[in-house]
This record gives C-alpha cells, structure tokens and sequence, in this order.
C-alpha cells in the first residue's frame, strides 16, 4: 500500500525530477481502475491513505477533468468517458468511432434521424459519437451520456454482453424496474439475440422510439452499438418496419470490419 503526503511537492530523485501530486493522482486512478467495480470513498482511503481532505480535492478535480465518474444516486467512482476516449486512440486496431464513421453516416442519411454510436464503459454503454437528424434534431442526449438498460441500446448490451462488468450493470439497473416492466424487458433480450436487432418506446424521452443493431468482433464479443432515434410517426418500432433489413446489414457490414464472420 502507498502512503503520500498532502500538497503539491517536487521530490528529487537520481533518475530526475517528478511532481507528487502528478503521481497521487495516478495512483487514485489506478487503484479505481483496478478495482473492477465502482468505488465508495472510503474504499479508496484504505487503499490510497491519502487525507480525507486532500482525496475530495484530488477525486473532484479528476472527475471535472472527466478522468473519473461520480455516479450521483451512489456516489461511486469509476473511470471517466475521458479514458473511453484516450483507449480508443491508443487502441488503433479498434478504433470503432473512425471505423464506422461512413456507416454511421450512410445510416443517418437513410434514415434521417438522430443516428448515435455507443460502446461500453464502466457506468455502461455510453455514447461516443453523434449525428442529428435530418431536421437538425438531437433527440438522444449528447457524447458522454449514459444509457439506461430499457432504452434500445440497454437492451441489446444486456442481451449480448454476458461478462462480470455485464452482468454487475444489469443488476444494479434492474433494481430501477417493476416487476412487469422486467418481465416484458427478459422477453425482449430473448428476442433480441435472435433476431439481432433491438427497439424500445419513450425510453430516453415521451414519444421518441430507438432502434439499435449491435457490431461484434472476430470474437464474438460487443465492440458498439449503433442506434437510431425518432419521433413515434417517423420511426416505427416493429419488425415490419422496411429500415429494420437496412439497419441488420448495416450491422453487418460494421462487424466484418473487425472481423466478424456474419452469414
């Protein structure tokens, strides 16, 4: 366990010159990321014996900086969308965001609505790229917003990623749900796995319907999901609707550019 002290301090080494606070700082979001699951302050005390004074300013500033997040019902931190952002520069191979661009564009064009990307990140799926609709319309938040387990998007992540962290974020948000809407929402995420393609009614606002097909690996694994969004009367949400073929091999397309074999 590493013990620091407070203030800002330059510490003389052999091998050169470093700032300390730069190195608590680290040392908190190491410890979190690490962690695997959300952290309460008083975790990240016994782990860090930083002052309880001196951590409020070194947890506060990290998550304006957006380096952390600090979810509000909990007061839990986790790592923030900024390291969603730092990962998929550094991870080139995955660059979904680049990668996907064209088809996010080419769905936005067909459909001509709100047209959204979102990957995993440790509150859940997050959003991480945006396209208003045609009308000049943002009907699903902004870049960095979270989305909740019933919206389109929830659904297909609780369907299809099936890990720890997966598992752990569709508990904690199934405690928000009655009994009835959990009942329609397990028989959603049965049908979404066979069909591949997810909706949801007034999810994230009243009146606004989604849509959501997902983008898999080489592995099988959920990189992302892309996601549409309109009003009632512009965006039915059935599988009679003729955009839902487009969108599946829209779905397609993208996953083979990470090497999924799709039929």
């Amino acid at each position: 366990m590493i013990s620091y002290n407070s203030g800002v301090e330059i510490m003389e080494e052999k091998k050169g010159t470093k700032i300390q606070a730069l190195q608590v700082g680290y040392t908190i979001i190491e410890v979190i990321a690490h962690h695997g699951q959300p952290m309460k302050f008083n975790e990240i005390i016994s782990q860090t014996n930083v002052s309880n004074g001196n951590l409020y300013k070194y947890l506060n500033t990290l998550t304006s900086l957006g380096l952390l997040h600090r979810d509000k019902e909990t007061g839990h931190y986790s790592l923030g969308s900024r390291f969603i952002e730092f990962g998929m520069m550094a991870l080139n191979k995955e660059d979904i965001v680049s990668q996907t661009w064209s088809i996010l564009q080419e769905v936005n064009l067909k459909s001509k609505e709100t047209t959204i990307l979102t990957v995993w990140s440790p509150e859940g799926p997050m959003i991480v790229k945006m396209i208003n609709s045609s009308a000049g319309l943002n009907l699903g938040g902004q870049v960095g917003t979270y989305l909740p387990l019933h919206s389109a998007t929830g659904k297909l992540f609780a369907a299809f990623k099936q890990d720890f962290a997966g598992e752990d974020w569709k508990q904690r948000q199934r405690q928000n749900l009655s009994e009835v809407k959990l009942e329609l929402l397990d028989e959603d995420i049965e049908e979404i796995r066979k069909t591949g393609i997810s909706f949801a009614k007034d999810a994230l606002a009243p009146s606004i319907n989604s849509i959501a097909v997902p983008i898999f690996n080489f592995n099988e694994e959920l990189l992302g999901v892309i996601t549409v969004l309109g009003f009632k009367d512009s965006l039915p949400v059935n599988m009679d609707n003729g955009l839902n073929r487009y969108f599946i091999e829209k779905s397609k397309e993208a996953s083979r550019i990470f090497g999924a074999r799709m039929e």
